[in-house]
């Protein structure tokens, strides 16, 4: 972590009591004074009134360069990026639900992954856009930086702020169609790589209005991958379903491949009447909230509109999603920074005016204990981190919300006394676990010597002290972790044998984890520190290779890891430093001639080739019970060595997934448990008794 966001984290957990600057004094005091001048409980109104045609879209430059850096328009050319051509379509689609003309969004996945959006707003404009003299479809689909989004009076808020989402498709799409039902008419419009193949023309009559788009991803451009994951898509358009209330968001996966799964995995209608509280309950689905209702606060200020909702569980975790304009903000941004703030001094000023904090105060890490919120702004001019959209940088913002939360919260605590004492009961918990959580901590910087540099007594280091060449293997049970201790190249990998069932984080506070057997190993031996501490600056190994059983053993081990890095480590997943080894299913063995395969495939495969022409050749076929089997020899070659290991990089998205499982198999709820094993059990396969 650098110094920088150590010191803006240090901030976002300061309570009322921290001294503070003249600087963010004066943005206090100018937020206070915002609070007479902001409408509190404002509806959500992004209505247009304007009609939308030609003389709202206006080109700020022409397209250049997208097929030759496509990566600063998508982020990326790899799973990620192709995902995104359909999120900037459906954006625009989602920009008419915005402005109260859109109602209906249907996303479909045809066969060879085509792409498919159709929406039944007013119909992207086909009058002639004056500062180009051709047709605005055409402009919206060909010039980068053109559309209804740049004050025109098109739109009021927009998630589409750059005005590159459909062009850029275009460009990054071997083919695209468009079909605009407007006036009574059906226009279609054809494109290749961005080049137009048929002007516009009109196809026939239509009794309704919208767009239809699809297009086709081009494989020159995406060489990684063509292949669109139906979840990714899924909980997308589900997001955006809860954000836009009343909004029916329709997704099917129509491609051959997929006929056999069940329907519920490949087909879906959203709608969600309750908006964002419906997400706060979705959230919260396998928790146990501490108090019955949902808070929901709104206000509006000139163009800005904010609406936020939170409920808080018995957990020791937070969720906080936020967004601008429907686009998700990963890396939040003013939004989250003026709701943080806000929270923290609500419920110190409550504990206080309760006679419940005698002196000093709750900090910002406590209150958020236990939270799951989901706020939302939409205003005219937002100002994102590039075009990917992952933080949100308009200061207004955070005045706004910062005034919103202020007046809403003093209100619902008063009106609501029981769940306020609760709130703060939680937060008090959370402060005297993290002063337990500190003690802990020096008690095992003294024991274990977490500052000293002594390491622990089971870790094989290795001779390189350069982190970005470093590897620590974190494996499974003694016997394996001897193998891999002959196995390895000492120059740059060492291992840490881990043994027995870990902890599991998801019922324990920071300071069962600091004293914990199984865990203070890895805290001292990364070297960076956990929780607040955490500073990703002083880690020493760039790659965290998690080894484990292919069992049902060794997947508890990496779910408990996986939960422990995310709840502890996260920066670890954000940076890419964590991955899971893929040990060899099965070895093959042929008179001195032996073989490995990491899956079902590929041992059917192999042993056919291993038989070539000679049908009825005997092939011994073992399965791997576990890494102790393996000599180290074969570990090596199969598992550790860089030139012929198969690692599989951690992304986030796995860790939030295996975060949503653990809670719901390792929690205390039983039912929901109950219900997944009976869903799920029809689609074991290699059932270890």
């Amino acid at each position: 972590m650098s110094k920088d966001i150590k010191k803006d984290k240090e901030k976002e957990n300061e309570g009322i009591l921290t001294e503070i600057d003249p600087e963010e004094a004066a943005e206090i005091a100018k937020a206070e004074k915002d609070i007479e001048d902001f409408e509190f409980g404002a509806e959500m109104n992004t209505v247009v009134t304007e009609d939308y045609d030609a003389s709202q879209i206006q080109v700020l430059e022409g397209l250049e360069a997208v097929r030759k850096r496509p990566g600063m328009y998508i982020g990326s050319t790899g799973e990620s990026g192709l995902h995104h051509l359909v999120y900037e379509i459906v954006d625009n689609s989602i920009d008419e639900a915005l402005a109260g003309y859109c109602t209906e969004i249907v996303v479909e996945i045809q066969e060879d992954n085509i792409i498919s959006v159709t929406d039944n707003g007013r119909g992207i404009p086909v009058d002639t856009q004056d500062q180009t003299g051709k047709s605005a479809l055409e402009v919206v689909f060909t010039v980068l930086h053109a559309g209804g989004k740049f004050g025109g009076g098109g739109y009021k808020v927009s998630g589409g702020l750059h005005g590159v989402g459909a062009s850029v498709v275009n460009a990054l799409s071997e083919w695209l169609e468009v079909e605009v039902h407007r006036n009574g008419k059906i226009h279609q419009m054809k494109f290749s790589r961005g080049d137009i193949t048929q002007e516009m023309k009109i196809i026939g009559d239509t009794d309704h209005t919208g767009t239809h788009v699809r297009f086709k991803p081009d494989p020159v451009m995406f060489t990684d991958t063509l292949e669109y994951n139906y979840d990714t898509l899924f909980k997308r358009m589900r997001e955006e379903a809860f954000l836009n209330a009343g909004l029916t968001i329709t997704i099917k996966d129509l491609r051959s491949s997929s006929a056999e799964k069940p329907e519920k995995d490949r087909s879906a209608t959203m709608c969600y009447e309750g908006g964002i509280n419906e997400y706060v309950t979705f959230l919260n689905k396998h928790k146990t909230p501490i108090h019955e209702d949902i808070v929901y606060l709104s206000g509006k200020k000139d163009d800005i509109l904010a609406e936020l909702a939170f409920q808080y569980n018995d957990s020791y975790d937070k969720k906080i999603v936020s967004f601008a304009n429907n686009v998700r903000t990963p890396e939040g941004g003013m939004h989250e920074d003026g709701f943080k703030r806000a929270l923290t001094n609500a419920i110190n000023k409550y504990g206080k005016k309760a006679k419940i904090i005698k002196e000093g105060g709750v900090s910002g890490e406590d209150v958020q204990e236990g939270l799951a919120c989901v706020i939302s702004v939409k205003l005219t001019n937002a100002q994102f981190e590039g075009q990917t959209k992952a933080k949100l940088g308009n200061p207004e913002v955070r005045t706004l919300v910062n005034s919103i939360v202020a007046e809403g919260l003093e209100q619902y605590f008063d009106d609501n006394p029981q769940a306020a004492r609760m709130i703060l009961e939680k937060a008090l918990n959370a402060n005297r676990a993290r002063e337990a959580a500190r003690k802990a901590r020096e008690t095992v910087r003294r024991k274990n010597g977490l500052e000293s540099g002594q390491m622990p007594d089971k870790l094989l280091d290795c001779n390189e002290r350069d982190p970005s060449l470093c590897e620590i293997y974190i494996v499974e049970g003694d016997s394996a972790a001897g193998s891999a201790s002959q196995g390895r190249d000492s120059r740059f990998q060492a291992i840490l044998p881990m043994w027995g069932k870990m902890l599991n984080v998801e019922k324990a506070r920071l300071d069962k984890v600091y004293g914990n057997d199984k865990l203070s190993p890895l805290i001292v031996a990364f070297g960076c520190g956990i929780g607040e501490d955490f500073n990703i600056e002083k880690l020493r190994y760039h790659k965290i290779v998690i080894m484990s059983d292919a069992d049902v053993d060794g997947a508890h081990i990496r779910t408990l890891l996986l939960t422990f890095f995310f709840r502890y480590m996260r920066p670890l997943i954000e940076h890419g430093y964590v991955y899971s080894a893929v040990p060899p299913l099965y070895k093959l063995t042929k008179g001195k001639t032996q073989r490995v395969a990491y899956s079902d495939e590929e041992r059917d495969k192999v042993s056919a080739e291993m038989r070539g022409d000679k049908a009825d050749t005997k092939i011994d076929i073992s399965r791997f019970k576990g890494l102790g089997e393996m000599d180290y020899h074969e570990l090596w070659d199969t598992t550790m060595n860089p030139e012929t290991r198969t690692l599989r990089r951690i992304t986030l998205s796995d860790a939030i997934l295996a975060d949503e499982i653990f809670t719901l198999l390792m929690g205390e709820e039983v039912d929901p448990r109950r219900e997944w094993i009976e869903e799920n059990a029809k689609y074991v396969t290699n059932l270890d008794i």
